[in-house]
Formats: C-alpha cells, sequence, structure tokens
C-alpha cells in the first residue's frame, strides 16, 4: 500500500520478471480496470439473461462467455504489460499487418449478422471483428513512425502514417463503421499534435472531417438516418435511444433496484452498446459516477506518467492508447445520453463480446507496459543533467 500511495520502486536489473513487473506497473490503473471489468460481470448478470431467453439459450449463457473472453483478456494484459516497449512494437508491427489484410479482405469473406454492416469475420463458435484489434496495434505503429520521423535523417512517418489512417478509414467507411473510423482518426490526431504538428495542418484536416461527414451524410442512408435521429428534437420512444433515455431517467440517483430494470427487456443490444443505461436503471447515478471514475483513473494516471517519460516513441503511444481508451468510452455513454448520434461502439472492458475484451486487453496491457517505471527513463533527468 506504501508504493501505491509514494509511487513505485524502480526496478534492479537482476531481478526475476514478475517481482519487477510488479514494482514498475501502475498498480492504480491496473486496479480500475479490474474493477471495470467486475462491473462489466455485474451488469451482464442483469442484461443477458432476456437476450438468452429470446435466443432459446440458457440463463447465463453470455454471462459465461463474458468471463471466459474476459479472463482471456485479462490474462494477455498481463502478458503484454510484462514486455518491453521494443517487444510490444515488434509485435504490434506483425499484428497490424495481419489486421490490415483482414480488414482489406473483410467486404469479401465478411458477414453483417442482419446489422447491416459487415464487420464480421464467423467462424460458427465465435466471430472476429479485425477492427478492434486493428486499433491498438496502429496507435502502437504510428507512434514509432512519428518518433522516428524526428531523428536528423528519420523516414517521412508522418507522411506514411497519415496515408496509413486515410486507408483505415476509407475502409471502415466501406462497411460502414463511421464510429471506430472516427475513433481511429482522433487517435492519430492527438498524437500528431503531441509529435508536433502545425495547427494550420491540424485544422485543414478538420476540414477535411467536416466534409467527409457531409459527404457521408448526402451518400448514406445508415448515416444519414442517425445523424436525422440525433437532430429530431422529439425521441421516438420506441427506438434504441428512447429506451436508453427512458432507463437512465427512471434510474434516478439510488436506481430502481437490483434487477427490477426494464430497458434489458426491450433493448436489442442491452448487453453492449446500451450497457450503460442498464446500470443507470438498476444502479442509479452512483454506479455511473463510479464507472466514470474508474476510466477516469486509468486515463489520467497513465497521461501523468507518460509526462514524464523522454523516450518519444513511448510517449506517443501511450499517449495515442489512453486517449483512445478514454474517448471511446465517452463515445459511448455520450450515445446513451443523446449527446452523440448512435454509433455502435461497446464500452471498453464493461461491454459484452469476445473481440473488443481481448483487443481491449492488448491495448491495455500496451499502455501499461509504455507506463511502467523505468530508472533513468523520464523527462526531467534530461533537464537535471543540463542544470549541472
Amino acid at each position: 500500500m506504501t508504493e501505491m500511495v509514494y509511487g513505485t520502486v524502480p526496478a534492479r536489473g537482476g531481478d526475476p520478471v514478475l517481482p519487477r513487473w510488479w514494482r514498475t506497473v501502475d498498480r492504480w490503473s491496473m486496479s480500475a480496470i479490474l474493477m471495470l471489468f467486475g462491473v462489466g460481470l455485474l451488469l451482464g448478470l442483469a442484461a443477458s439473461p432476456p437476450l438468452a431467453a429470446r435466443n432459446g439459450l440458457d440463463s447465463f449463457h453470455y454471462v459465461e462467455r463474458q468471463l471466459f473472453f474476459g479472463g482471456l483478456a485479462l490474462i494477455t494484459m498481463m502478458i503484454v504489460s510484462m514486455m518491453s516497449p521494443s517487444l510490444v512494437r515488434r509485435l504490434a508491427v506483425i499484428a497490424f499487418g495481419l489486421s490490415f489484410i483482414s480488414l482489406i479482405l473483410l467486404p469479401f469473406f465478411g458477414t453483417d449478422f442482419g446489422k447491416g454492416a459487415v464487420r464480421w469475420y464467423s467462424f460458427g463458435f465465435a466471430s472476429v471483428q479485425p477492427s478492434e484489434f486493428l486499433k491498438p496495434v496502429f496507435v502502437v505503429l504510428t507512434g514509432w513512425l512519428m518518433a522516428a520521423s524526428q531523428e536528423v535523417g528519420g523516414p517521412p512517418g508522418k507522411s506514411v502514417s497519415f496515408a496509413l489512417v486515410c486507408a483505415i478509414v476509407g475502409l471502415l467507411a466501406l462497411q460502414p463503421d463511421f464510429g471506430q473510423a472516427a475513433l481511429t482518426l482522433f487517435a492519430w490526431g492527438v498524437m500528431y499534435f503531441v509529435a508536433g504538428a502545425p495547427i494550420f495542418l491540424l485544422v485543414t484536416i478538420a476540414g477535411g472531417v467536416v466534409g467527409f461527414g457531409v459527404l457521408a451524410y448526402n451518400s448514406s442512408e445508415h448515416f444519414a438516418r442517425r445523424i436525422d435521429g440525433f437532430l429530431s428534437p422529439e425521441v421516438d420512444p420506441r427506438t434504441q435511444l428512447g429506451y436508453a433515455t427512458n432507463a437512465i431517467q427512471e434510474g434516478g440517483f439510488f436506481g430502481v433496484g437490483v434487477g427490477e430494470g426494464q430497458v434489458k427487456w426491450s433493448l436489442p443490444d442491452a448487453h453492449t452498446d446500451f450497457i450503460i443505461a442498464v446500470a443507470a436503471e438498476e444502479y442509479g447515478l452512483i454506479l455511473v459516477l463510479l464507472i466514470l471514475a474508474l476510466y477516469t483513473t486509468v486515463v489520467v494516471r497513465s497521461l501523468f506518467r507518460l509526462m514524464k517519460e523522454r523516450d518519444p516513441f513511448i510517449r506517443l503511444a501511450g499517449t495515442g492508447l489512453a486517449c483512445m481508451f478514454g474517448v471511446q468510452a465517452m463515445i459511448n455513454m455520450g450515445v446513451a445520453v443523446r449527446l452523440l448520434p448512435a454509433k455502435g461502439m461497446t464500452l471498453p472492458f464493461v461491454s459484452y463480446g469476445g473481440s473488443s475484451l481481448i483487443a481491449g486487453g492488448i491495448a491495455l496491457g500496451m499502455l501499461l507496459a509504455f507506463t511502467r517505471h523505468r530508472p533513468q527513463g523520464e523527462i526531467a533527468d534530461i533537464f537535471q543533467r543540463r542544470g549541472r
């Protein structure tokens, strides 16, 4: 407990892997992540039985699957968090190549599961969403490219990363998956800003995004329908947004009681995209504030630790991962309270979903690896030496 309050102890070179990892990892962030997973299981017990009953499955079918995939995600997170930043970078480059190829082939071999967007590969016993795995490894690859471009005689990493993000956004828009496309572009923009992008260029890119949004609105019925529903002054009570809005209002401060919520019987995505509505209805504002506090803990602590890091690759990649994690949570909850248009995005480590859980474990494992304490790895060391 003393180390959690006053900071981690620097690792000694000859230490075994596990003791060194335990002393250097950010235990507050890791504890918040474990609590988020616990909250996800709690809400899964409330939200998934009605869906299982509609599909003729055992009442706790989806909870058991969430426990299984969540266990894999936690194990993956622990393993990745023990890796060195250089090993994380090498594996991310390989994983990016595989994920990018999978995304290209998705229109030919993927399925939409009747949702109107081809986003998954179905293997019968399970399905995989390539975009979930592409996001974290793309962020790490982008961090490496941008850091390399800052070196004397380095490659044009920023230009290469811009070409890659344009290709990825284009492929995601074809599915269509505008939510994941916007999240990927946002993560790249944050990293580009941290790497020292000119304001004029960022404004130009923002203008291009607005222009793309107008084009998508005029050419995509799926996109236009969601924007029109968001801008409408009245919410149709028979839509998912209508059910979610009513559930949040009914929950109040303390909720209607465990198991007493009704929204889970009406919302087909109550266990995934609108899981926060179940939390608000049954447990009230108290649980929602706790969830917000847990996400804030992970993001803020990670950013503060990265501010002390002098390795530009670690600083850039870690910032991208932390911001992407936090913004995805904001988007999911913003949709539920009608601050944002519906986007079909899960709540990280809380919503049900095999791909999102395991990919989230990989992303958070990378973030924990980048924010581990490393001797003489802080940017303050440079200024201390200059002041001598």
